[in-house]
């Protein structure tokens, strides 16, 4: 069965062959367009998928939903990607390790030496702890299965269009925004589970906490600064600064101190730091939810 975000995705390819012209005031309008009609379609599908299912039989309508909810999950896909990285590097093989690094990260891997492509993971790692895992874990519980959907169109979106240059600097503007709104609780939940996972694995919870406050709003994210710069705080290592994407150099700021610089090792501990986040951020929507719905009994 195709993964929903495959599917998602060729809606949106289709949508932009579509609806793109090149015009600004156009495609500032069409791509509005594609972006709510993509959103509600992913929601309005898991919806009929599940009402459906349950109409046949409730067990199979609980299975489908479970489905769905799982789809929504990237844990162990991030994991895996980041481990490959991780073996890679540890075995000396760049090569390698720049062949499996566009799995996890959109910047040119060749122009990236060794220490390059550990930050550029860990920046992922971080990055994607929130959009990955804990943003759609929040809809989960927020919304079900249909919530979570709908959420992972707005991060494809994002991801496939959602960019400021030339081509979608306009039609993808609506995609960008809506992302940005999405992502804004998520992302620092996610800080927050991080920090708490560093006690655990490093021990640097208040460096974590410290350099989140001083750095994640310098990020040209309104949100991926948050997890990532909890991130370097709690490994004692610099992220962000500038990265090449199709050849042009994107300016970033830096986050964190360079206390030391990065190794494999701390791959290790950003994945760790990243699953440990993750069950604390299920343990503390439970809690949340099971208070709401206590209160509203």
């Amino acid at each position: 069965m195709p993964h929903p975000v495959r599917l998602i995705g060729a809606a949106i390819s289709f949508g932009e062959r579509i609806l793109r012209t090149g015009d600004e005031r156009r495609d500032l309008r069409n791509g509005f367009i594609l972006a709510l009609a993509t959103i509600v379609l992913s929601g309005t599908c898991a919806w009929i998928i599940i009402a459906t299912a349950s109409c046949i039989a409730v067990p199979l309508g609980a299975a489908a939903a479970t489905l769905i909810a799982w789809t929504t999950l990237a844990l162990r896909g991030l994991d895996d990607a980041a481990r490959q990285v991780e073996r890679a590097v540890e075995s000396n093989d760049e090569a390698l390790a720049r062949s499996v690094l566009p799995a996890l990260v959109g910047r040119d891997p060749e122009k990236l030496d060794r220490a390059g492509m550990i930050r550029a993971t860990i920046e992922s790692v971080a990055e994607n702890t929130s959009d990955g895992v804990i943003a759609p874990l929040l809809f989960l519980f927020a919304g079900g299965p249909v919530a979570a959907l709908a959420y992972k169109a707005v991060n494809t979106l994002d991801s496939m269009i959602g960019y400021r240059d030339e081509r979608y600097f306009f039609f993808g503007r609506a995609a960008a925004r809506i992302d940005d709104v999405a992502n804004y609780l998520p992302a620092r939940l996610t800080a927050i589970c991080l920090i708490a996972a560093a006690h655990f694995v490093t021990g640097r919870a208040p460096q974590a906490w410290a350099v989140c406050r001083a750095d994640a709003r310098t990020h040209a994210s309104p949100n991926a600064g948050f997890p990532e710069a909890a991130v370097a705080g709690a490994l004692g290592i610099q992220l962000g600064g500038d990265a090449i994407y199709g050849g042009e150099v994107e300016h970033r700021a830096a986050l964190g101190r360079a206390e030391r610089a990065p190794t494999v090792t701390d791959i290790v501990a950003a994945r760790a730091m990243m699953s440990i986040a993750a069950a604390a951020a299920f343990c503390l929507l439970t809690v949340a939810r099971s208070m709401i719905v206590t209160v509203f009994a």
